[in-house]
């Protein structure tokens, strides 16, 4: 008798193969998710910086602005700077020229920002030589030493800030021009005459030293070697009558040339290399000017105002907060300041303060970089 073969269902074969399925798929579901939680793990270990830099685009350093400080020895506003410089994150560099020597260390500054900022190559400055113009020289060499600083601002050690980094900053580079206060000198009879033909009349210009250059400018003013010798020989201050003995001076005194280097440097030398299309003609430090202050014509004009104690009012700040136009008699010219198209002040530092000014200024919080 023959046995009947019984075939296997083709649905039981079906079953087993959906079994090994599910299994293979469970283990390595297991094994993606234990794979994961390590990873997690791992990264939640790693810096934060370094977690940004694995999933973000490499970090591109913004350019910079060089602050460039022009003191005696310390820097008596050094905490109201303290104070600005907070909000700058890497957007700044800072150098200070002060007498040689001079070093800024735990023992001469509280700031941290100005710590081994001097320059080691320092000269000595004598107000209204042309030594003045050597130390912006210097610390412009310095400054252009980082391939980063693309504006470069002079400063003296009275001068403060009125806005916070983030204003001024935005201010200064949304344009491509300098800040150079520049106007032609027809009144004062500085312009020696023994500068021609180096220096033609027609390019002799006058105006603050507290300019903002852009690089390309600032490598102009240190490459120069046909400017400054002129400025050396022929462009110096005239005495003031106590030293008159001191010196050989001739009995007409209203024949000297009362030149004052710093004031006619940067402005003649820009326009020397016909680059007065590349800058605005102004400055951005105020600075008042008091010329009945004194009763003796030579001495009229000399310095311009220091405001003390008494004078560091809100209503001071408001005031040079509020001027948004300057007046050239010279050239019978009205300047009025913008920024990025748009009317506004046309002043973002200020001098000359004492440091009791300026510490009032800081105790009331007038100052914007401290709300």
């Amino acid at each position: 008798m023959k046995k009947k073969v019984v075939q296997q269902k083709p649905q039981h074969r079906w079953r087993r193969k959906v079994l090994t399925l599910m299994f293979v798929g469970i283990f390595f579901g297991g094994l993606l998710f234990m794979q994961t939680r390590w990873y997690t793990h791992v990264v939640g270990l790693v810096p934060l910086n370094h977690h940004q830099f694995l999933v973000s685009q490499p970090h591109v350093q913004s350019p910079k602005i060089a602050f460039l400080f022009i003191a005696r020895n310390r820097l008596p506003l050094e905490m109201v700077w303290d104070a600005f410089f907070r909000g700058g994150d890497s957007k700044f560099s800072i150098f200070v020229h002060s007498r040689p020597g001079f070093l800024f260390n735990q023992a001469t500054t509280r700031s941290t920002y100005f710590l081994n900022r001097q320059v080691n190559d320092s000269t000595q400055v004598d107000w209204g030589e042309a030594s003045m113009i050597e130390a912006e020289r210097i610390l412009l060499r310095h400054a252009l030493d980082d391939p980063l600083n693309d504006r470069f601002v002079f400063l003296s050690d009275s001068c403060i800030p009125l806005y916070n980094f983030s204003y001024t900053y935005d201010y200064i580079m949304s344009t491509s021009t300098s800040f150079v206060d520049s106007f032609a000198d027809t009144k004062e009879g500085r312009y020696n005459p023994k500068m021609h033909p180096v220096i033609p009349v027609h390019n002799w210009r006058k105006g603050s030293q507290w300019v903002v250059l852009t690089r390309k400018h600032a490598r102009i003013v240190v490459e120069d070697e046909t400017v400054l010798p002129m400025f050396q020989q022929y462009c110096k201050k005239k005495p003031l009558p106590e030293f008159w003995r001191e010196q050989h001076i001739p009995a007409d005194t209203s024949k000297l040339h009362n030149c004052i280097p710093d004031e006619h440097y940067v402005q003649t030398l820009l326009a020397q290399k016909d680059l007065e299309g590349e800058l605005t003609r102004r400055s951005l430090t105020h600075t008042s000017w008091d010329l009945s202050s004194s009763r003796e014509r030579e001495r009229r004009g000399w310095h311009p105002v220091t405001y003390k104690f008494s004078d560091a009012t809100p209503m001071l700040v408001k005031f040079i907060k509020e001027i948004d136009n300057i007046y050239y008699e010279t050239e019978y010219r009205r300047e009025w300041c913008s920024s990025k198209a748009k009317p506004s002040t046309c002043f973002l530092f200020a001098r000359k303060f004492t440091r009791p000014a300026a510490i009032r200024l800081l105790n009331m919080s007038v100052l914007e970089y401290l709300n």
